[in-house]
């Protein structure tokens, strides 16, 4: 297996698990939290795809997704473009409230074609170079591509669990 297709499995199982969270849930699923402090699904999935998108936007030196095809004005969210949730407090999670499935779905989907487009061009080299040197080690391209499928999937886990929490609320 080449490291292109490793990542590209990689990130497609992190795509799998948040469809299988999102899906067929109405807007008031996707808010709902199962406590005032707590996260929703909306918020999880768009959170893990912003920080998706920055990382990888960052070490492919291009611009965001999330601006480059306008997703920040398809959202209207009450942040910066550059927001990405980290750092953000309950009243923050609560503002994430994408109207649709479709549309929190859509901008994973546009973030995961543009991660799987930068990951099958690279080859066992390219994952030494230095992508962050504000860490000490200095991170590299390698290291931070899994750190993002680890966040990536323990935030879809948890969306998840959220997810299956709410429905047997209601059984």
């Amino acid at each position: 297996m080449r490291t292109a297709d490793l990542l590209a499995d990689a990130f497609g199982r992190v795509r799998e698990v948040v469809h299988e969270a999102v899906e067929g849930l109405a807007a008031e699923d996707l808010a709902a939290r199962l406590d005032e402090g707590g996260n929703s699904v909306a918020w999880l999935v768009w959170h893990l795809t912003r920080i998706q998108d920055d990382h990888v936007a960052d070490a492919a030196d291009r611009e965001q997704v999330w601006t480059a095809q306008d997703w920040a004005g398809r959202f209207a969210l009450p942040f910066p473009d550059a927001a990405t949730g980290f750092g953000h407090t309950a009243k923050d999670v609560a503002a994430v409230r994408p109207d649709s499935a479709g549309l929190l779905l859509g901008y994973h989907d546009a973030v995961h074609e543009e991660t799987l487009r930068f990951v099958r061009t690279l080859d066992d080299a390219a994952l030494d170079r230095v992508v962050d040197t504000s860490w000490n080690p200095p991170v590299t391209l390698g290291v931070r591509l899994v750190s993002v499928v680890c966040d990536d999937l323990q935030h879809a886990g948890q969306a998840a669990f959220v997810r299956g929490t709410l429905g047997r609320r209601r059984t």
